[in-house]
């Protein structure tokens, strides 16, 4: 059932045994899976309607540095299906290696193993329309051949794969579902805005509710769940402030630090020796349909050695902004980046405003490039704006075997990367948020070490030669700031509350019935995208919540049977 939070009378208390706060890729999965185990659930998305522009303004806040993080509006949406209504699609798990303590890695270590998380992981595989639960190119692609010819190696591997979501909006796909679930309620339009504790601290007695036309309600449930990504949850926690006076679950002052995201940006130049079929770096398609794409990858036990953190690297065409590439379809995009959205135009923006002559040289390699120009046109209708499961980005046919590399990388978990309360309010009276999110140098060398350990491969098998220039290492993955929409670590997990927010059931060490569902409570970044672990995750925690309020709720109806 989904009904709009203004119809809910003035002053009431809603009961339920799970009230959910966001609907996106935690929230969501989290209530299905909890649909049909003798539980009532309430989920609360403070959108009204999908890219509510109301709604979302309450997500606008300050940023310390602006060269290094985006607005805080920007890469996350409020709305039925949050965030999965413009994300890319991209899927792939954490690796083993990211669930350990690495002693070269500060603040590592997940309470949670990879292999207690792995059935999860094939669910949410599922949830995300991502095809089967196979990641390596040689079980998922049988009759395709490897990345590079003539390419072995015990130091990179070059077998791991992204699989692509449609990308599903989970919105849009569970609506149906939502709506028939006769233990699940869904509210819009409710911003959830205080927690309530009992006077000793010790439990959620009330979540306080507003709408935007001014009704306010409470919420009493058994359990509440905090899924509105590594933002929000980290600003609810921190404005409910009353009785915990420094915020929830922040008796140590950990709640907003140790704020990460990825280290990423397209970095030297990579020639492959011989034919261009040598070398295979599009999208692949597996047997049921799904598109997947190999990155290289540095193997765990080399990472151990090497006390390197976690990165991934995809081949990738030259710098786009530069008309040196001669590319119509390259210089194309450039020109035509103010019509794209804000997600992915901002890389196709440079440092610098584009003067007289770069402007005429890329509209020179437009005019001279019609043939491919047109046929990329054609491709993209065909494939991406009119099909259903959608070419997730843009590949260009491979002239010169000529690529740069795009890294994604893991950071070490800061205390000084940080979000906190600014102290501006919203009007519904929260205070607003103020990012500082920082990196260190050992994660440019990570990534440096991690590049040179490439090449020395691909020269020693003779496949290629990469290179890049050390001294603007810094620079090519800093141009952009912080990768993206990818909030982490702000909640994070772990079994001491001095350094982490939630126990190894994502609840909350000092509240006995309040829990973090979603990338707050990931204790490190890994080097992949965090959804399939967020959905995974959450269907973890769904399976906690059953097993430990069923059996209660089953007891008081005998008692009052």
């Amino acid at each position: 059932m989904i009904e709009s939070a203004r119809q809910v009378p003035r002053g009431t208390t809603l009961n339920a045994d799970v009230c959910i706060v966001g609907a996106g890729a935690a929230g969501i999965p989290l209530a299905l899976s909890l649909s049909g185990r003798g539980l009532n659930v309430l989920l609360l998305e403070a959108g009204e309607r999908a890219n509510d522009p109301k709604a979302q303004a309450h997500y606008e806040g300050e940023v310390a540095d602006e060269r290094m993080h985006s607005p805080l509006h920007r890469y996350r949406l409020r709305g039925l299906g949050g965030s999965t209504s413009l994300w890319g699609g991209r899927c792939m798990p954490y690796d083993p290696i990211d669930f350990e303590e690495r002693s070269w890695v500060p603040h590592s270590g997940w309470p949670i193993s990879h292999d207690g998380l792995q059935p999860y992981y094939a669910r949410a595989n599922a949830w995300s329309e991502a095809g089967r639960y196979a990641y390596d190119a040689r079980t998922a692609l049988p009759l395709a051949g490897p990345m590079f010819d003539g390419f072995d190696s015990g130091i990179v591997r070059t077998n791991g794969l992204e699989r692509f979501s449609c990308p599903t909006d989970f919105g849009k796909r569970y609506r149906k579902r939502l709506e028939v679930a006769h233990d699940v309620r869904v509210l819009t339009g409710a911003h959830g805005t205080a927690l309530r504790l009992d006077q000793p601290g010790g439990s959620v007695k009330a979540l306080d509710v507003a709408t935007l036309d001014g009704n306010r309600f409470q919420v009493a449930a058994r359990a509440v769940v905090l899924a509105g990504g590594g933002l929000e949850t980290a600003r609810l926690l921190l404005n409910s402030n009353d009785v915990a006076t420094q915020g929830v679950g922040n008796e140590h002052d950990v709640v907003g630090r140790y704020y990460q995201c990825h280290i990423a940006g397209n970095v030297g130049t990579l020639v492959v020796n011989g034919p261009v079929s040598r070398v295979r770096h599009g999208y692949e398609v597996s047997p049921e349909g799904i598109y997947c794409r190999r990155r290289l990858a540095i193997d765990p036990a080399q990472q151990r050695k090497h006390a390197l953190l976690n990165a991934v690297a995809r081949l990738h065409f030259p710098k786009i902004t530069d008309p040196a590439h001669r590319n119509g379809v390259l210089s194309g995009l450039v020109l035509a980046r103010s019509f794209i959205s804000y997600e992915y135009g901002k890389r196709l923006r440079d440092t610098q405003p584009m003067d007289a002559e770069t402007f005429s040289r890329h509209v020179m390699n437009v005019m001279m490039d019609p043939l491919d120009t047109a046929a990329f046109l054609s491709h993209w209708l065909r494939k991406r704006t009119l099909a259903q499961r959608k070419f997730p980005s843009v590949i260009l046919r491979n002239r010169t075997n000529r690529f740069s590399l795009e890294v994604q990388g893991e950071q070490q978990p800061l205390a000084s990367s940080r979000v906190m309360l600014a102290d501006g309010r919203d009007e519904l009276g929260m205070r607003r948020l103020r990012v500082d999110w920082r990196y260190c140098q050992a994660d440019i060398q990570s990534v440096a070490r991690t590049l040179d350990l490439i090449a020395a491969e691909l020269a020693r098998t003779g496949v290629g030669r990469y290179e890049y220039q050390p001294e603007t290492l810094e620079e090519d993955l800093m141009r952009y700031g912080a990768y993206g929409g990818h909030h982490i670590g702000t909640a994070r997990m772990g079994t001491n509350p001095k350094n982490s927010v939630v126990d190894a059931d994502c609840k909350v060490h000092s509240v006995r019935n309040l829990y973090v569902a979603g990338s707050a409570a990931f204790p490190t970044s890994s080097q992949a995208n965090p959804t399939l672990t967020i959905v995974a995750l959450s269907l973890r925690l769904a399976d906690r919540l059953a097993q430990k309020l069923e059996p209660r709720r089953a007891a008081a109806e005998e008692v009052f049977a």
